[in-house]
Order: C-alpha cells, then sequence, then structure tokens
C-alpha cells in the first residue's frame, strides 16, 4: 500500500516538475543580449528567486526523496533467492546412477540426458 502510495506521489511530482521547467525562460535569453551591447547580466549576480525557481528546487527535493523512498521500499520487500530448478522426488531419482547394492545415487556423476534415435540408413 506504501509503495503505490509513494509511487502515485512519484508520478505526480515528476510530471508537475516536467511541466514547471518547461514554462521558464531559458537562461539563453540574457547570453543573447550580452552581444547586443547589454552585457550587465551575463555574469552578474542572479538576482532575486522567482516563485517558478522556488517550485522547481522543491518539486526536485520531494522527487528525489520519493526515489529514494521508493528505492528502499521496494528493496525491502523482496529477495532474491538463488535455487535451482524445483524438481520433484520422483523424476529426480529417475535419472541418477545408483550405486550398487547402496541404494543410494553416486556421487559425482550427472544423470544421463535421453539420446534420440538414430535415422534411418539412406536407400
Amino acid at each position: 500500500m506504501l509503495t503505490i502510495f509513494l509511487l502515485i506521489v512519484h508520478v505526480i511530482v515528476c510530471l508537475f516538475m516536467i511541466f514547471i521547467v518547461l514554462i521558464q525562460s531559458g537562461k539563453g535569453a540574457e547570453l543573447g543580449a550580452a552581444f547586443g551591447g547589454s552585457g550587465q547580466t551575463l555574469f552578474g549576480a542572479r538576482g532575486a528567486a522567482t516563485v517558478l525557481g522556488k517550485l522547481t528546487t522543491g518539486s526536485a527535493i520531494v522527487f528525489m526523496l520519493t526515489s529514494l523512498m521508493l528505492a528502499v521500499v521496494t528493496s525491502k520487500g523482496s529477495s532474491v533467492v538463488k535455487s535451482g530448478p524445483i524438481r520433484t522426488e520422483s523424476s529426480a531419482q529417475k535419472n541418477i546412477p545408483q550405486a550398487p547394492g547402496s541404494g543410494g545415487p553416486i556421487q559425482g556423476v550427472q544423470p544421463a540426458a535421453p539420446v534420440a534415435p538414430a535415422p534411418a540408413p539412406a536407400k
């Protein structure tokens, strides 16, 4: 339930951040004006932060926090179990050679692969 909530918040914040970034004016506008004679803003102070700039910063922080929380929550929810294929007792014992007299499998011997029938000779 927590994962679904975080995922929904994450997607909404992502879309909001895309929208906020796209409606802002680029920094290249001041750079283009610098070559026309008004170059005071090229390397000068940035000025007061705008509302859109603050919204972008806030949404980026929320985006990073939800990303981190999603990574933590999903990594704790599952684990990787390294095991071989599941075999039933009858299929496991059917192809393993048995040691004579012991009734158990021979150690270190792999089960034999089924052999395909030989093709019929050409006439």
